[in-house]
């Protein structure tokens, strides 16, 4: 550890957002452009190098957290790099999108406001780029081996291109027009800017993997065909099937999923449309749903000057400590935490109704009621109690002109064809049915990412994509691998 005291002398200190009011007016991302630099070495150096580092285990990567940070403490940007790219195709993806798992698993952490592991991840990715850190990795020879790989998202991309680089030749096909699967229509760009992503695929493309966009797999291109053209599969569509709400009022107009609304404002950033079809300008907007997704749906809604804007949350507002006896370290706890986009709607009264920023807490749908045009008007819901039971007298409604479900997603899409075409068998839960090698019952055959851990996080998903390629690899290869495995398919993060 460079400084032994760091922990000790330096605060915590994250990368500064732009004020509300200025960020909302564009789609950069929110961060102060060059506020991570000038504190990251001090923030590495509150590092404790401890002879057991949590942090790994928390991280389903393996990243070598405390290598990097001593050696961004020290300004050694292109050995830190190494260390980092060592575990981690896509930094510059997990530490702007990650929620860092591992700095609840930091053992600064039991006593103390963790590591900002996750800024200096960003930092270390970032300067790389600049620096030129990270040339493309093209194979010295190939394989003469193939490798479909169907889905652009993280999990796909990952696997991709550690096959390229073990020699394979990897065509990866997507459904939509562009690469990039969640990353590209999922993810607001405040949150990460789709040029990070670009580079990407530009080195990718560089280091020899083949791109075909807008074909749907299982549909323009069939299953017999791919198993007969590729000696492998790797299956990695994300889990699309999305969640429905079963109330009454379901079928108004107004009301759309997530993963509707989302995309379109996607590609109004990316050129494709001046307006969105479903912008929520100068409407009243309610969201369903606590997580991720509906926060994302929350600052796209905000930046589209939304006349209100309310998130609802089925579970009770957490605290702002870690309860020891529910959740105690190093498991990732559910605590109170200001996402950009609820800070900005707490900075700019966006939902007068809520509880806490845009969240109304403990609140469950009852119905929805519309006007004589079959438009929906008002959600109707009910505060309810830790077993999720109605608390009488606490029904109420809100104003609403445009509601957006964002429940979560419960495994592959089936309308392409795919699973059925490749007779692929499924979990009760709806994921793709794998075993210890990720291998599905058909021959050739691989499943990695959401479609078969179900709904996870971008690091999951990346781990997954580099442990199927190494699956992969060895079921090409005769049985053996250079490619590191960091997962398996049946691991699953710390919980109590």
């Amino acid at each position: 550890m460079a400084d032994p005291k760091g922990f000790l002398t330096t605060s915590r200190e994250e990368w500064p957002r732009r004020p509300a009011e200025e960020r909302i007016r564009d789609w950069d991302e929110v961060y102060v452009p060059g506020g991570l630099l000038p504190i990251v070495g001090a923030q590495a150096d509150r590092c404790m190098d401890c002879g057991i580092p949590f942090c790994h285990e928390a991280c389903p990567l393996g990243n070598l957290i405390p290598d990097w940070n001593d050696l961004v403490a020290r300004s050694d940007w292109r050995a830190a790099s190494e260390r980092l790219h060592a575990t981690n195709n896509f930094p510059e993806f997990t530490g702007r999108l990650c929620p860092a798992p591992c700095e609840a698993g930091c053992v600064l952490a039991i006593n103390q406001p963790a590591v900002t592991i996750k800024n200096v991840e960003c930092a270390i990715a970032d300067r790389a780029w600049e620096e030129g850190f990270t040339p493309p990795q093209p194979p010295d020879r190939l394989s003469g081996k193939t490798v479909a790989v169907i889905g652009s998202g993280p999990a796909g991309l990952a696997a991709a291109q550690q096959l390229s680089r073990a020699g394979h030749t990897v065509v990866v096909f997507e459904r939509d027009d562009r690469i990039g699967g969640l990353l590209r229509y999922g993810i607001p760009a405040f949150k990460m800017e789709k040029r990070h992503l670009e580079r990407r695929i530009g080195q990718m493309r560089a280091e020899g993997t083949k791109f075909r966009t807008s074909t749907v797999a299982g549909r323009d291109v069939g299953a017999a065909e791919l198993r007969g053209r590729y000696d492998a599969v790797v299956i990695a569509t994300g889990a699309t099937a999305w969640r429905e709400l079963d109330v009454p009022g379901r079928k108004l107009a107004g009301i759309h999923q997530a993963m509707e609304y989302l995309p379109l404002a996607n590609r109004v950033c990316e050129g494709d449309l001046e307006h969105s079809p479903l912008s929520a300008e100068g409407k009243h907007v309610v969201i369903v749903g606590g997580g991720d997704t509906g926060a994302d749906c929350l600052g796209t809604a905000v930046r589209e000057r939304a006349a209100s804007v309310t998130q609802l949350d089925i579970y009770a507002q957490p605290g702002a400590d870690r309860d020891e006896d529910v959740e105690p370290w190093p498991v990732y706890p559910r605590l109170y935490r200001l996402s950009a986009a609820h800070e900005e709607a707490r900075d700019l009264g966006s939902a007068p109704a809520a509880d806490a920023d845009a969240r109304l807490f403990a609140a469950s749908t009852l119905r929805f009621t519309g006007d004589d045009d079959g438009h929906v008007r008002s959600l109707h819901l009910v505060g309810v109690d830790a077993g999720r039971r109605p608390l009488p007298g606490t029904e109420r409604s809100l104003p609403a002109d445009l509601v957006l479900l964002a429940l979560g997603f419960s495994g592959p899409g089936r309308d392409d064809g795919l699973v059925a075409g490749l007779g692929l068998e499924l979990e009760p839960r709806g994921t793709i049915a794998r075993d210890r090698e990720f291998a599905t019952g058909a021959p050739g055959v691989f499943a990695a990412g959401d479609a078969a851990r179900g709904q996870s996080l971008v690091v999951w998903a990346i781990a997954e994509g580099r442990a199927v390629a190494a699956a992969v690899d060895r079921h090409l290869s005769g049985g053996h691998t250079r490619l590191p495995a960091p997962v398996g398919p049946y691991d699953r993060p710390m919980r109590v």
